[in-house]
């Protein structure tokens, strides 16, 4: 009989749907009969839930991100007995996401791997409960872990650092039930490719320094003024830019004049990300967990730019206290510090070394292959 591996997520951001994602595809390469479903548990919500769930998190991400961080440091702290506000947000969880509940108990699985906390919370409400007994995974998807990660029972959790194991302990995790493993990210970034025929294939010349700007995939942020800074650097380089499934932003960022010591690029959405990275000298991006680990995958120095306060902050001490990043505070000296580390290859080459030794390119095979030993 066929293994049986259900893989939950939420839509709420990118990051924990490409490592659900990433999970997915481990599995059906490392068990091709194995009968694997990926899931974002927000689909079986209604639309106000999910606005409320998804949609107020991005904006606040876009609109008052000083909040998100006030929240996340919030619910961070310790409390016990758990405390009111934790028991009626699972209420209130519970009672949006009934087809999910259904759709759990109709369905014998041998295993569910979590990539958001979403669904590990609930699954461990119901088997406290004793109405489910079905063993449960939890893929943690940042460099530093936080309360909401923690439901209990819950067979094993995957982290991307010692220090988010030791951390996830704090909180009562006995330390046999953690693993550093690193996050996710698709199988694509395991594989090494080579230079020469990435660049044919993105159309690159390669013959100077490569930059990489990222949008993420819905192109929000001040993606143009990043563009503008970049073509202000004095040393001559191949820009490429993302600009993800924001039509406009790719219309607006082609009319901009590049001046004649650069190339420039600007895509819309892709899924050659990978490529991309393995021809990069270095990536401009907010530092979230997957992109990070993507980066890390194909040994790329990184620049941060505007990171979410809570997570990506944190994200963003991990870079920098391992010598993998340099931090852009303000789009107006971007240029110039830039322009400094660029004109400095030896710092560089530094940077992408510490890059690729953070890497973990195997990491949803590691998460798969447990999955499916649990699943035996």
């Amino acid at each position: 009989m066929p293994r049986r591996v259900l893989v939950l997520s939420a839509s709420v951001g990118a990051g924990h749907l490409r490592a659900a994602q990433a999970v997915e595809f481990a599995l059906r390469q490392l068990d091709p009969d194995a009968a694997v479903k990926n899931i974002d548990v927000l689909e079986f919500t209604n639309a106000a839930f999910r606005r409320v769930y998804a949609k107020a998190y991005l904006d606040l991400v876009n609109l008052a991100p000083h909040v998100l961080g006030y929240f996340y440091d919030l619910l961070d702290k310790p409390a016990s007995p758990r405390r009111t506000s934790d028991r009626l947000k699972l209420m209130v969880e519970k009672l949006n996401l009934g087809k999910f509940l259904k759709f759990l108990t109709a369905e014998p699985w041998d295993v569910i791997v979590n990539t958001h906390f979403l669904p590990a919370e609930i699954i461990a409400s119901l088997r406290q409960k004793g109405t489910l007994t079905t063993p449960q995974l939890t893929v943690t998807t940042d460099f530093e872990t936080h309360r909401l990660w923690v439901n209990q029972p819950c067979e094993l959790y995957f982290t991307a650092t010692e220090e988010g194991a030791l951390y996830l302990q704090e909180w009562g995790v006995p330390a046999k039930d953690t693993r550093v493993t690193g996050i996710p990210v698709h199988p694509a970034f395991s594989i090494e490719k080579s230079r020469a025929e990435c660049l044919e294939k993105q159309k690159l010349r390669g013959d100077r320094p490569i930059v990489l700007q990222l949008a993420g995939g819905f192109g929000v942020g001040p993606i143009e003024q990043l563009y503008r800074a970049l073509l202000g650097i004095e040393v001559p380089l191949e820009i490429v830019v993302v600009s993800g499934r924001n039509e406009q932003l790719k219309q607006t960022l082609e009319k901009i004049t590049v001046p004649d010591r650069h190339l420039g690029h600007v895509l819309g959405f892709t899924t050659e990300i990978d490529e991309l990275m393995a021809v990069a000298d270095l990536v401009v991006s907010k530092p979230g967990g997957l992109t990070t680990s993507e980066l890390f995958s194909r040994g790329a120095a990184f620049a941060i730019v505007n990171p979410i306060p809570g997570q990506e902050s944190r994200n963003s001490d991990y870079l920098l206290e391992n010598g993998a990043a340099v931090k852009i505070n303000h789009v107006g000296t971007m240029s110039h510090k830039l322009t400094e580390l660029l004109k400095d290859p030896s710092r560089l080459a530094r940077l992408k070394e510490n890059s690729r030794r953070l890497g973990h390119p195997r990491a949803a095979f590691d998460v798969a292959q447990t999955a499916l030993d649990f699943a035996t």
